[in-house]
């Protein structure tokens, strides 16, 4: 049997970034997979009241590893985020981190917990993690970006993963000129062949 490709695109929002005073937060992702000839498309988001970017980008990225472990034992991710925070941690920093019990080299790890229980649902996945350069007209972090910051500013959450509003998103944008040429399909197709 092979391993399922799943391709998540993630951002994170957090309305005044400043952990002394209130600064409400989303995350979200568009999780997308293979399905035969065509493609399946799922949300998730969710909010805090008080945090920052960067622990909203480390929550987002647990909880949607842990939705594709519901899904999928074992999956070849390819996450997308435009948190360099994120992306360096997991692919250059983690290995030295972990070497040292969780501490850099100059003392405490900020969000040690949240990095320690990414490492841990990380595990479960063969994960390749990506960056790209946010409001960059990256389509798919485009969209993301659009949700975290919905459930940023509306407080609110998926509660699991939801049938995706990309496509009805995607048409929007093309009646207003925007993204024509875009294939949404194309990376998934090429990856499962």
């Amino acid at each position: 049997m092979t391993t399922p490709f799943v391709l998540v695109h993630a951002d994170e929002s957090c309305l005044g970034n400043d952990s002394t005073k209130p600064s409400r937060g989303g995350n979200a992702a568009l999780i997308e997979a293979p399905a035969g000839d065509s493609v399946a498309r799922w949300d998730f988001y969710e909010c805090s009241p008080q945090t920052t970017n960067n622990k909203m980008a480390l929550a987002g990225a647990i909880a949607a590893l842990e939705w594709i472990r519901r899904q999928w034992r074992h999956a070849l991710v390819h996450f997308v985020s435009d948190s360099e925070y994120l992306v360096k941690g997991m692919s250059e920093w983690r290995r030295d981190w972990k070497t040292r019990g969780w501490r850099r080299k100059t003392g405490a790890l900020e969000n040690a917990e949240l990095w320690q229980k990414l490492d841990q649902v990380d595990a479960a996945h063969t994960v390749e993690w990506r960056w790209v350069r946010g409001h960059n007209e990256h389509v798919k972090n485009e969209y993301a970006n659009a949700l975290a910051i919905r459930a940023a500013d509306q407080q609110e959450r998926s509660n699991g993963l939801i049938p995706s509003g990309f496509d009805t998103w995607l048409a929007q944008q093309r009646a207003r000129g925007k993204y024509v040429d875009f294939d949404p399909d194309k990376e998934l197709h090429e990856r499962s062949k």
